[in-house]
C-alpha cells in the first residue's frame, strides 16, 4: 500500500492503514528528531509528532508527499521540545548503521575512520542552530532542498545559504579530507 492510499484508508477510519504510515515514517522520524536535538526525548517527540499528523491528517494536502509533511512536523515538535525545556540539547549522532569505509581486517583504517566520523560529528555539533539544522536535513537526512524547506518551513534559497554555510564551516574546521 503507497501512501496516498494508506492517507485515504486513515481518512476513512481504517486504523491499520495509519499503522502503514507509522510503520513505514518511525525510523526516519526519530532519526530526524534526535539529531534535531531531541536527545533521549526523541521517542515521545515521535510519538507526539504522529497523534498530531494523524489529528491533522484531514487538513492533508492529497497527493502531497507525506514524508516531509511529517518530519515538519517532527521538527517543529523537537522545536519546541527544546524551546521548553530552556536550553540546547546536546546533538548525537547515530552511525551504528553506517558502513565504515576500512575493510574489517584493516583495524588501522577502521581506527582512522573512527576518529574522522568523531570530528565530523562534534563540528556538526558546534554549528550554529540554522546550518546544524540544514546540514542534518540535507546530508544526514538525505532530504532534497525541496524537502528540507518544507521540513524546516524555510525558503529553498534559505535553505541553500544555510547549507552552504555550514558545510563551509565544517570544510575549515574539520578540514578538506572529509569534503
Amino acid at each position: 500500500m503507497d501512501d496516498d492510499e494508506a492517507i485515504e484508508r486513515s481518512l476513512a477510519g481504517d486504523q491499520a492503514a495509519y499503522e502503514v504510515l507509522v510503520a513505514r515514517y518511525s525510523a526516519l522520524a526519530h532519526r530526524t528528531a534526535f539529531m534535531l536535538g531531541a536527545g533521549d526525548e526523541a521517542e515521545d517527540v515521535v510519538q507526539e509528532a504522529f497523534v498530531k499528523a494523524y489529528r491533522h491528517l484531514p487538513s492533508f494536502r492529497r497527493h502531497s508527499p507525506f514524508r516531509p509533511w511529517l518530519l515538519r512536523i517532527v521538527a517543529n515538535e523537537t522545536h519546541n521540545l527544546t524551546r521548553s525545556r530552556g536550553r540546547r540539547s546536546e546533538l548525537a549522532l547515530r552511525l551504528s548503521a553506517t558502513a565504515s569505509v576500512a575493510a574489517p581486517d584493516d583495524p588501522e583504517g577502521t581506527a582512522v575512520a573512527g576518529d574522522r566520523r568523531s570530528r565530523l560529528l562534534e563540528a556538526v555539533r558546534r554549528l550554529p542552530e540554522r546550518e546544524r539544522q540544514a546540514v542534518v536535513c540535507r546530508y544526514f537526512l538525505q532530504l532534497t532542498e525541496a524537502e528540507t524547506a518544507q521540513v524546516l518551513d524555510w525558503p529553498v534559497g534559505t535553505v541553500k545559504s544555510s547549507t552552504h554555510r555550514g558545510l563551509a564551516r565544517l570544510r575549515e574546521e574539520v578540514g578538506n579530507e572529509l569534503a
